[in-house]
């Protein structure tokens, strides 16, 4: 199979998980060329073990958590870097606005505020559940694609899943409090 055809018969697939992670569409497009720049750079190293949309998606999970790093990387010296500089007592860091093609405006804050608790997540965690509740992925396929068996896969869902729960009642009983 040619790069262009892996690259058409993935690039959705690749571009759809990064926007999972990252929640923008500028920051996806530049994870999946990423992607398939190291999918170039490791074709001739493939070994089909896996299948090959098993071993994409490892790419770009790895991808995604990379690039994720190097923007708290980035946020933490910017940070550093406004309290040291003379004259300079604003931090300019805010979240990012989720804008996601497709999703309407009335729905975009719950959506943000959705995706905002789940990047609080473990990594691991968050993998599980973005494969299986947003990518619909099996567990078997989720256990292929992280290198874990099966039980450890149904137990990050789980956590995550409990976890997820918890930070939106504490945000609602925030709300209570605060309205």
């Amino acid at each position: 199979m040619t790069l262009e055809q892996i690259y058409n018969q993935h690039k959705n697939l690749v571009y759809n998980l990064a926007l999972q992670y990252v929640q923008n569409i500028e920051d996806a497009e530049e994870i999946t060329q990423d992607v398939f720049l190291a999918i170039h750079n490791n074709l001739g190293d493939f070994q089909e073990h896996s299948n090959l949309a098993t071993w994409i998606y490892r790419i770009a999970i790895n991808k995604a958590l990379d690039f994720i790093k190097a923007k708290k990387r980035k946020k933490r010296f910017a940070f550093i870097t406004s309290i040291f500089l003379l004259g300079s007592n604003e931090i300019e860091h805010d979240l990012p606005n989720y804008n996601h093609p497709g999703v309407e405006l009335e729905n975009r804050e719950a959506l943000s505020s959705l995706f905002r608790k789940i990047n609080l997540l473990p990594n691991s965690q968050k993998t599980a559940l973005i494969l299986n509740k947003i990518e619909q992925r099996s567990v078997q396929e989720i256990a292929q694609t992280m290198q874990l068996n099966i039980k450890a896969v149904e137990s990050l869902i789980q956590r995550a899943k409990k976890n997820l729960s918890k930070r939106i009642t504490e945000a609602k009983e925030l709300d209570k409090i605060i309205v």
